[in-house]
């Protein structure tokens, strides 16, 4: 049975390192009524959607640093980013956005969550586990520095799927699997919050297709020319924003058919300062690995897809039907060692 929801990737422009909070909130308002014109259920922000990817600065002072942190559990209260919770409620849009989130204990996360408008609160958080990036700033004075370990702990909610109610047709949602019946395809849908680095990590989406998961959200900060960092060979800078760009549609293709699932990744894009170039290409893939909308631009836009959770249902009774095909016994190195350990040398 078809289960059909409209999507949309809003992907968000240059932000400056002095632009307040409220300006930026304003624009994703204004996405968010472009989607309600469009009919969309589900509007997907990036990654630390709320101000310049700060990461790439040293901040000597906390109370500086501070700033650009949401303090406090209940991200839909913050003052200044209330307004956006509230619209969203109001237009009936589902969203994820993600920001940096500073805990009443002081630790700070890059963390994301899903908002549901028909439920009027939060469904599931989740806090970015794979952190790029140095503690320390490169020596040259000319890179583009990625502090992330520095202002970041590693994410500790683990890769938790979800339902969410309201999207799809109550008869659809209502239908239960019979006896000895597969109950994947039935049900409100489930869904999965990565961000940035994390699509580049396989493990990530089979923790997340283990549990049924039809569709994937991430948002994304991906710096155009990020040699020091990625340790790449030498390129121009067009060549290296074309790789990235590649490199981003790659995993996002490939981990989306892999694991039988749609996919909506979110770009924070543009010329922060007029310096700092970050890549767009925010895109919707399908289950096959197909993209079906691309952003055009490297600006503020919608991009809009309509989407049939059914769709995955070929892929994971198929193809990857994990419970006849997966064979557990011969993984053991995934989950007991992190680094590279060769066979000796001859």
């Amino acid at each position: 049975m078809s289960r059909k929801i409209t999507v949309a990737a809003a992907q968000v422009g240059a932000i400056d390192l002095s632009t307040p909070k409220r300006d930026v909130v304003e624009r994703l308002i204004k996405l968010l009524r472009e989607a309600a014109d469009k009919k969309v259920q589900l509007v997907v922000f990036p990654e630390c959607t709320l101000t310049t990817f700060f990461p790439r600065h040293l901040i000597g002072s906390q109370e500086e640093l501070d700033k650009f942190f949401e303090h406090g559990e209940d991200i839909t209260q913050s003052p200044d980013v209330k307004p956006l919770f509230d619209e969203a409620k109001s237009l009936g849009i589902d969203i994820s956005v993600g920001y940096a989130e500073r805990t009443p204990g002081g630790t700070g996360y890059n963390t994301c969550v899903y908002y549901s408008a028909g439920e009027s609160r939060v469904l599931s958080k989740y806090r970015k586990v794979h952190l790029p990036g140095t503690k320390e700033p490169f020596e040259d004075p000319k890179a583009v520095n990625q502090l992330e370990k520095r202002y970041f702990t590693p994410g500790n909610l683990g890769f938790q799927g979800f339902r969410v109610p309201s999207l799809v047709q109550d008869a659809v949602k209502k239908e239960t699997a019979k006896e000895g019946e597969s109950a994947i395809g039935k049900g409100d849908p489930i869904m999965g919050m990565l961000i940035c680095n994390d699509r580049r990590w396989p493990e990530a989406w089979r923790v997340y297709s283990l549990q049924g998961a039809e569709l994937i959200m991430f948002g994304f900060n991906t710096g155009g020319n990020m040699a020091h960092l990625w340790g790449s060979k030498p390129m121009s800078l067009e060549e290296a924003k074309r790789e990235a760009l590649f490199h981003s549609r790659l995993v996002q293709q490939a981990n989306s058919y892999m694991n039988a699932c749609f996919s909506i990744s979110s770009a924070r894009c543009g010329l922060d300062d007029g310096k700092y170039d970050l890549i767009g290409g925010s895109a919707i893939v399908s289950p096959e690995g197909h993209v079906i909308a691309e952003a055009k631009t490297e600006d503020d836009e919608l991009v809009v897809a309509d989407i049939d959770l059914a769709d995955c249902v070929q892929g994971k009774t198929k193809t990857f039907d994990y419970g006849r095909h997966r064979r557990i016994e011969t993984y053991g190195l995934i989950d007991k060692q992190t680094g590279v350990v060769e066979p000796d040398l001859l």
